[in-house]
């Protein structure tokens, strides 16, 4: 995996209106934009939690970066041109900025994210000039943009303008979905500990007076109500990140995700059920149609409970039975099961629980025309009848859009299970200082986080290939024991490669293979593991040991 968030570098000299210069004290500036009055504010961020706000300057200016690539996606994407993808050849040393290994083949999102410039070179995607200026002339672009030379890393642009820009970018919908896996990569697991999906942002880094050893960078983009924001310190976009998570937590608002066409849930509240009756505050029974205000259901078994609708629910007759249906944006959806199957606190827990819920919907949801259909029940998750708690809209909204792929979740209160969260111990655990990743990880092993819009960017578990693995190493045991370095490990799966050469990520122990039917795939198999067993030793680093190790363990055992 490639180290996403640092971008393609160029030696420039440094102005002195750019935001950050030589005098500049270490500090992270961070400029958000007011989306209803316009109205831009400039925070100075200490890694001590010090905050100094004051009103955008209009005369600071920023040097681009790698955001010109963002202008350029939504370009490409807006105008539905066709994605080409690219194939690193292992011939460009700017290729470490796009993929893995030789032969791998990226798409127009993956490189966003991980900041390809060779992917979204005007003239490799055929961008012509005249075209271009044509495009941008009716929209909103900083100046200087408008000719296409100009969108390169060195071009500085006012800081107000590229929010500005941001506010109404095409594709930005698009855009923010795909942004969301800078904060998953798996390199940097401390982003998405420390942040939550909150921020949807192109990082950009680049040298500072042409001195190797001075980097400036920081990031642009909008936060997941769509606010725009931009940000730049000292050092590259990884450092920034890295120094200032903790700090960004506690200073960026928790926006609710903008609402989208797409982004709402339809609830058969009480599914399990049978309702006999529906009673307003005077006691009447209610009429068929959308409720407004509380309400108290009857229930066949004798119960009663209160709800309330802000409008959100609907109440039918059909073939004698009553029935309550209720619309809800999905994040508020999430914070209602929140509050029906747990609580808000203690936070890691709930933060963990939501991810899990969220997941859950995801796969087991059906489609009922631009919303997702779901079951209010035990047999499923269970709703709160009413508007969510303001705390549990903010674990949703901090955790927006992450989801688990992988393979199937569930959760319960106090019964483990594969597979399963247990809400009792995710208590226990978040009360003993886990993060909500580490609750994940461990009631989840096989599953990683990820985005709702590609949940399969994960693992596919290739069931017959790990097992067939984990039988053979006992056999391989006494031979690989004789080889300095080799530590026999278990953690690890075996999942389904979609393209380009087998290879294993060391970070989430995942083998990529096609499957365990031919000798070569078992031979792929075997190479990677040994990449795995080796990988505190410098053998594990030479190609050809571990080929040949690999060959000598199917030939001879």
């Amino acid at each position: 995996m490639c180290n996403l968030g640092i971008v393609f570098l160029m030696l420039f000299t440094l102005l002195p209106t750019f935001a950050v210069t030589a005098k500049t004290p270490d500090v992270l500036q961070v400029a958000l934009l007011n989306r209803s009055n316009g109205v831009a504010q400039l925070a100075r961020l200490k890694a001590d939690g010090h905050v100094e706000r004051s009103p955008l300057d209009n005369s600071l200016q920023t040097p681009l970066g790698s955001i010109w690539k963002l202008f350029v996606y939504a370009y490409a994407v807006d105008r539905q041109l066709p994605d080409p993808g690219y194939t690193c050849q292992g011939h460009d040393k700017e290729e470490v900025y796009c993929c893995s290994q030789k032969g791998e083949r990226i798409d127009r999102d993956t490189a966003l994210v991980r900041s390809c410039g060779l992917y979204f070179s005007p003239d490799r995607l055929g961008v012509d000039a005249k075209a271009w200026r044509a495009y941008w002339q009716q929209r909103i672009i900083p100046a200087g943009l408008l000719e296409l030379p100009a969108v390169a890393p060195k071009t500085t642009v006012n800081v107000q303008a590229l929010l500005q820009a941001l506010k109404v970018l095409p594709a930005q919908q698009q855009a923010r979905a795909v942004l969301l896996d800078v904060l998953l990569d798996p390199h940097r697991s401390d982003l998405i500990t420390h942040l939550g999906g909150r921020l949807r942002v192109k990082t950009w880094s680049w040298y500072r007076n042409q001195d190797p050893n001075q980097r400036i960078g920081g990031f642009a983009g909008w936060l997941t109500d769509g606010t725009p924001l931009w940000a730049a310190g000292q050092g590259t976009s990884v450092d920034i990140l890295a120094k200032y998570g903790q700090v960004l937590d506690s200073f960026l608002p928790i926006t609710a995700v903008q609402l989208e066409a797409d982004n709402c849930v339809d609830v058969n509240l009480f599914a399990r059920y049978p309702i006999t009756a529906v009673y307003d505050r005077h006691k009447q029974i209610a009429e068929s149609g959308v409720l407004h205000g509380a309400y108290r259901l009857q229930f066949a078994n004798g119960n009663t409970i209160g709800i309330e609708s802000a409008g959100d629910i609907r109440l039918s007759r059909q073939q004698g039975k009553l029935l309550l249906r209720a619309r809800m944006p999905r994040e508020e959806y999430i914070a209602r099961v929140l509050d029906r199957e747990a609580a808000a606190s203690p936070l890691q827990a709930a933060r963990a629980l939501a991810i899990t819920a969220r997941s859950y919907l995801l796969q087991n949801a059906a489609h009922d025309g631009e919303c997702l259909l779901i079951d209010d029940s035990s047999a499923s998750q269970r709703v709160a009848p009413r508007p969510a708690s303001e705390a549990s809209r903010a674990v949703a909204a901090w955790t927006a859009d992450v989801v688990l792929a992988g393979e199937a979740v569930n959760y319960h209160l106090d019964t483990a299970g594969p597979n399963r969260l247990v809400w009792r111990d995710a208590v226990a655990q978040a009360n003993n200082g886990m993060n909500f990743d580490a609750i994940l990880q461990q009631a989840f092993p096989r599953n990683s986080l990820a985005g709702w819009q590609k949940p399969a960017t994960a693992c596919e578990t290739l069931a017959d290939a790990e097992d067939w693995l984990k039988k053979k190493l006992p056999r391989w045991r006494e031979l690989l024991d004789r080889e300095p370095g080799y530590d026999e490990t278990s953690a690890f799966s075996v999942c389904r490669l979609q393209a380009g050469p087998s290879h294993v990520d060391k970070n989430s122990r995942r083998i990529f293979v096609r499957s365990v039917l031919s000798q070569q795939d078992r031979l792929d198999i075997t190479h990677e593991y040994l990449h795995l067993a080796f990988e505190a030793y410098p053998s594990g680093q030479d190609e050809n040991y571990i080929e040949h190790l690999a060959r000598r363990l199917l030939l001879e055992l």
